[in-house]
């Protein structure tokens, strides 16, 4: 099988292209309100013109469920995803609809996912005659309903445009609970569809993969991906910065106040400078020690290793309050609730 490398120590990302085509599908409904879409993602529309513009997953989740409630659609996703634009396709779209077949297409959507979407692990294989797609979230709160259907939506509706009108699917298995819009999936896929699966799979029969690429353009492609591959490149080698000062926030926490000032003078740089290559990665400063706090404040209270007043010094917080309250503002409950929901099925077993 073939799949996409994905990070798991950092927080995934997602390619402005597609944030910004579903800020265009708002404006086109009617429903666009800049300022409130602006304040979900953190950012100006503006920014997300970029080419290498990266949006986080979290960000742009929130979006769709905002989608949903002001077009007041639950099948937003589906329908957003049919609208073919190549202007809102981003840079790794024109790479698959300039390739030689189909066949191909797959293979470097598969290779390129990661630019797409970090949070969604996508990988391909072959059984029969059957060519199989799978994706799957790297954890269920990276599983978004919305933009799921969209992509599902969007690969369908894009290869059909662009590469075979005749492309159906032969089955399909969806990795959420059975929507009052149903009936939309099999008449978008052209096959019979389960919903409430493990992860989220299309089968299409092999011999679409042959398929030529009608309207090809072998120079735009050679264009077009060596600027990819240098965004996937310089996105391996930027996010290692994060990295780098994510691991001395977290060997720091609990020996020091954690403040961008220090830090930057160990990197021998200003805190300016560490500002803006942290926003590079789609990043401020706090929300960077935030993730570092919350990840480790899950780890240890999902243990009996410290007592909850450990964990709070541990985390540079000044009292158990103050770190109770932020735990419950990440979580949704109290430490000692969450730590007993951990230890109780050891207890059991």
């Amino acid at each position: 099988m073939t799949q996409t490398p994905i990070s798991t120590t950092t927080t995934p990302f997602v390619a402005a292209s597609s944030t910004l085509a579903l800020a265009h599908y708002l404006n086109r409904q009617g429903v666009l309100n800049r300022q409130r879409v602006e304040q979900i993602l953190g950012m100006d529309l503006s920014a997300l013109r970029e080419p290498d513009r990266r949006v986080p997953a979290q960000a742009h989740y929130r979006l769709w469920d905002h989608a949903e409630r002001v077009t007041g659609d639950p099948a937003v996703g589906l329908k957003a995803g049919q609208i073919i634009d190549p202007e809102r396709m981003g840079l790794v779209g024109h790479v698959f609809f300039n390739c030689d077949t189909l066949g191909e297409a797959v293979t470097q959507y598969v290779r390129l996912h990661r630019l797409i979407n970090e949070s969604v692990i996508l990988s391909f294989e072959q059984v029969g005659d059957l060519v199989i797609l799978t994706w799957q979230a790297d954890s269920p709160e990276h599983y978004c309903r919305q933009d799921m259907d969209r992509t599902i939506a969007a690969a369908l509706s894009r290869g059909r445009h662009f590469i075979y009108s005749g492309l159906t699917v032969e089955w399909a298995e969806i990795a959420h609970p059975r929507p009052d819009y149903a009936d939309k999936y099999e008449t978008l896929l052209g096959g019979p569809v389960v919903f409430g699966a493990a992860v989220t799979r299309l089968a299409i029969h092999s011999r679409h993969m042959s398929h030529p690429i009608p309207h090809r353009n072998p120079y735009v492609y050679s264009a077009v991906l060596k600027q990819v591959n240098g965004l996937l490149a310089r996105l391996q080698t930027r996010r290692s910065f994060s990295r780098k000062i994510r691991k001395l926030i977290s060997r720091q926490m609990s020996t020091e106040k954690i403040d961008a000032d220090t830090l930057a003078r160990q990197f021998h740089m200003s805190r300016q400078t560490l500002y803006r290559r942290l926003k590079k990665e789609g990043y401020s400063f706090h929300e960077l020690v935030e993730h570092v706090r919350k990840d480790k404040a899950l780890r240890y209270v999902a243990s009996d290793q410290f007592a909850l007043g450990e964990i709070a010094f541990l985390l540079g917080f000044s009292e158990l309050s103050a770190f109770s309250r932020a735990f419950k503002r990440w979580t949704g409950m109290a430490p000692a609730q969450y730590r007993e929901q951990h230890l109780t099925p050891k207890a059991d077993e």
